[in-house]
């Protein structure tokens, strides 16, 4: 009843029509982040990491930063979208919280420019891990107000459109800008140079933002629940704890599967690997979110699966790109250091080529033929890339599965952020879509922290498999979420 209660809610057009430019102004903000992500997610950090690090263990030591500071997003993406959600000012909910933690996001990128000028070793790594940590803190307070602009300015009806859009500014613009500007810089070993394009890219992305336009909240706010602060620790410490204990399962299992490799050993890594993610993946959110919603969690089960199908995706399109120059690197061992930046940064620009072509139309496609067909779609395209990627015994035949990748991943950003604002309570949108998060950082953690290690123990190309079998799995979960009213 309550799901059916959101859903007819959704349903209400809002009052002020819309203009051309409003797919602008409502979503140029996920170019910023997203460009932000494809800077120091698949180029910057691996570099730092593995040049502070050393060869042995650049896998595990990448897979904590990233396990930390995205539990850390979890938790500050969720509250900022619960905070937005009840701001009276007169400049509008979101558009507050976004320009205040923007600059200080961009002081974050000024302190790692130093620190990879200035530092080495441990101490780096260090500094390193505390910057990023805090650059996660004040990019998920722009990113959680930012996931609250469609719902509150965009009609039901559409919403595959501006969702299309969106996917647009945040997956395939930011990677082809990053392919042909930015990957030169640091292949050139230019990092400053690649920081202070991230600082122009964000501060013209947020004043555009500042253009959209928002209404005042019109009704008083409920008073806000401060033991919703409780649930949300309680929740990020629970699905940390859940990565943890997978990791940990990883880490006593794989080095003796790990020597003298058979074909049996290796079938057996791809399962105990495959089995962990997928532990961590359906009991990580249906515990955090049974923690973060309460009671509510037995009325949202479809916003659930949701979770779970969107994470088990992500699991495997965020770590393709967060192990993507790792994996070049031990595939072609001539590509040393610096130089696999870029042939790393070409096969995201071929991405998100792909990602140019299939967004709009799946967004389209999304309004006319419904979200879970497309989903189906997206999940077959990103196995079958990932498949070729693996067997590819050349760099143009990995550039082609990375092209059948990047297809799905448009189809899934546009099908399936339409497919989870249906699913969410109008008035609530920033806090359920803030707790959607779990998919969104423990993606990346899920995939790094456990896929670090399986890297480094095994291969990355192994890893890749593990990969490939979550874009399948993700397919399933569709099964257990019941599709929107304007679906049925």
């Amino acid at each position: 009843m309550i799901e059916q209660d959101a859903v007819r809610l959704q349903e209400q057009t809002p009052p002020r029509k819309l203009r051309w430019y409003d797919t602008l102004t409502i979503n140029s903000i996920w170019f910023a982040i997203s460009t932000r992500s494809n800077i120091l997610t698949p180029l910057l950090l691996p570099l730092l990491v593995q040049r502070f690090m050393g060869e042995a263990g650049k896998g595990g030591a990448y897979g904590n930063i990233r396990l930390v500071s995205l539990m850390i997003a979890l938790l500050v993406q969720a509250l900022a979208g619960m905070l937005s959600d009840r701001n009276t000012s007169k400049f509008g909910r979101r558009r507050p919280f976004i320009l205040i933690a923007a600059i200080l996001d961009v002081l974050t990128y000024i302190a790692i420019g130093v620190i990879a000028a200035t530092m080495e070793g441990q101490a780096g790594y260090t500094a390193l891990f505390i910057m990023v940590v805090l650059s996660m803190f004040t990019t998920n307070f722009v990113h959680g107000p930012a996931q609250g602009l469609i719902p509150d300015l965009v009609p039901v009806n559409k919403r595959g459109l501006y969702s299309g859009i969106k996917a647009l500014f945040e997956v395939p613009l930011p990677l082809i800008f990053v392919s042909f500007v930015v990957s030169k810089m640091v292949s050139a070993g230019n990092y400053w140079g690649a920081i202070l394009a991230l600082v122009v890219v964000y501060f013209i992305c947020v004043g555009l933002t500042m253009l959209a336009k928002e209404e005042p909240l019109r009704e008083q706010p409920k008073p806000f629940d401060k033991g919703s602060i409780l649930r949300l620790a309680a929740m990020t410490g629970a699905f940390t704890a859940v990565i943890l204990s997978m990791g940990e399962v990883v880490r006593r299992v794989l080095p003796s599967l790990a020597e003298n490799q058979t074909t049996l050993k290796l079938i057996v890594l791809v399962i105990v690997g495959l089995l962990t993610m997928l532990v961590a993946v359906a009991v990580g959110v249906l515990l955090s979110l049974r923690i973060g919603l309460g009671s509510e969690a037995k009325s949202h089960r479809s916003f659930s699966w949701w979770v779970i199908s969107r994470l088990s995706f992500l699991v495997g399109a965020t770590s393709l790109s967060s192990f993507a120059l790792y994996f070049i690197q031990e595939r072609f061992p001539e590509m040393t250091g610096d130089l696999a930046a870029q042939p790393t940064s070409t096969l995201m620009l071929v991405v998100g080529v792909a990602l140019l072509l299939s967004s709009l139309p799946a967004g389209y496609l999304t309004d006319k033929f419904g979200m879970k067909p497309l989903l189906v779609v997206s999940g077959i395209l990103a196995t079958l890339g990932t498949a070729v990627v693996i067997l590819a015994p050349s760099m143009p035949i990995i550039l082609a599965g990375g092209f059948l990748i990047g297809l799905g991943i448009g189809i899934f950003y546009s099908a399936n952020w339409a497919l989870g604002t249906s699913l969410v309570p109008q008035n609530e949108a920033g806090r359920f879509l803030g707790l959607s998060n779990l998919a969104g950082a423990g993606a990346g953690a899920i995939g790094a922290y456990i896929g670090g290690v399986i890297g480094d123990s095994a291969s990355y190309s192994l890893l890749m498999v593990v990969y490939a079998l979550m874009f399948t799995f993700s397919i399933l979960a569709l099964s257990q979420i019941k599709a929107p009213l304007a679906e049925n």
